[in-house]
């Protein structure tokens, strides 16, 4: 993982689930789904801009990776499309 003031990059990986797609964050274990990869991966940056704000919000750590056995890096699983680097960028709002 890799941080700058207002960007974020990860590791994201998509999975082909029946007709549709899946895509993880790794380092967040956050989830998202599409009809394409592209639409999941989309679909996956939006969900882990979300789910930082609301760590930050929250002020809760928010890195939690998914466990050894579940991340496709160790052994490739069949349905696996792609790994590939999550880049968000967002800016963060401090309100009293």
């Amino acid at each position: 993982m890799r941080k700058d003031q207002n960007h974020f990059e990860f590791t994201g990986a998509v999975f082909r689930e029946g007709k549709g797609f899946s895509s993880l964050c790794l380092e967040l274990d956050v989830a998202s789904q599409g009809r394409n990869p592209r639409e999941a991966r989309r679909k996956l940056a939006e969900a882990v801009a979300l789910y930082l704000e609301t760590c930050f919000e929250d002020g809760v750590p928010y890195l939690r990776p998914v466990p050894e056995k579940d991340d496709p890096r160790t052994e490739k699983p069949p349905n696996l499309v792609a790994v590939f680097p999550l880049k968000v960028d967002f800016e963060v709002h401090a309100v009293a």
